[in-house]
């Protein structure tokens, strides 16, 4: 393709753009379409089409569909003394713990792992009051649209919030990073493991915990099972194309002498596998 003819081919593809955001768009799957073809046509990088993709997404999502759930939430008791909960800190390496009375549906407060350095420093563990110290707890219902919640979370300069279902029992939590991971992907840090170790996790001795981002390779070694990656890497991926679809939550497949149970993911992948040998 001559210069002239991949200008012009730009300039086209910009006009569409230019179109789908005037004063009279046109419907959101064209919008998308148009997006695609300008990653195709070379104007608009995959990343770059992924996050737009991922923000627009954001706006029919809900809070329940991004949130951790309670059964995974690591709570505080306010009448557990530091050496208590400590091990818990240190372990789990998060930075924001909700704190709960006698029971989790009783979340007093916010406890920051930063507020016990100076205790920690100071020698002075045994005179830290929870109490004193926990910071208050924003909570939310399950039902609020997340491009809400990120709007309220940068205006309050919050990062974590407590779910609540309709009888203002706690369901979950949800932070900031769980928001932006709907965007722009998942988001490690130094803490998220990436070996076989921390991707696969014995629950008996039948039934496992597994990352969907867990490589075919890895998967094999660990179950001496023998799937091909020639067309996919991850387990999710295989989970996947078995589906024939993006799977929901709680949706079982069985394959190969195993059962796979889905148990978190969001439109676009996967995140969490309970395997079960059979």
């Amino acid at each position: 393709m001559s210069e002239e003819r991949s200008g012009s081919a730009t300039k086209g593809w910009l006009g569409k753009l230019a179109q789908a955001f005037s004063d009279e768009p046109p419907t959101r799957e064209a919008l998308i379409q148009g997006l695609y073809d300008a990653a195709e046509a070379g104007v608009l990088d995959n990343d770059a089409l992924n996050i737009i993709e991922g923000a627009m997404q954001v706006s029919d999502m809900k809070v329940r569909d991004a949130m951790v759930p309670r059964s995974q939430v690591t709570m505080v008791q306010i009448n557990q003394a530091p050496r208590e909960f400590l091990p818990i800190i240190i372990e789990t390496a998060h930075s924001r713990f909700p704190v709960c009375g006698e029971n989790p549906d009783e979340v007093i407060g916010i406890l920051l792992a930063k507020d016990l350095l100076n205790f920690m420093l100071d020698g002075n563990l045994d005179n830290f009051s929870l109490q004193d110290c926990i910071r208050p707890a924003v909570f939310v219902p399950e039902g609020k649209r997340l491009n809400v919640l990120l709007r309220e979370f940068r205006g309050a300069r919050n990062h974590m919030a407590v779910v609540v279902d309709e009888y203002g029992g706690v369901s979950g939590l949800i932070t900031i990073e769980d928001v932006l991971e709907q965007i722009v992907g998942e988001i490690e840090d130094e803490h998220d493991d990436d070996d076989d170790e921390g991707n696969i996790k014995a629950l008996d001795e039948q039934s496992y915990l597994v990352k969907a981002l867990t490589t075919i390779e890895d998967f094999n070694d660990h179950f001496n099972s023998h799937f091909s990656d020639d067309e996919f890497d991850t387990i999710g991926g295989l989970v996947t194309q078995r589906f024939g679809r993006l799977p929901q939550k709680g949706e079982q497949v069985s394959f190969e002498h195993f059962n796979f149970t889905v148990l978190s993911a969001d439109n676009r992948r996967i995140r969490l596998l309970q395997v079960e040998q059979s």
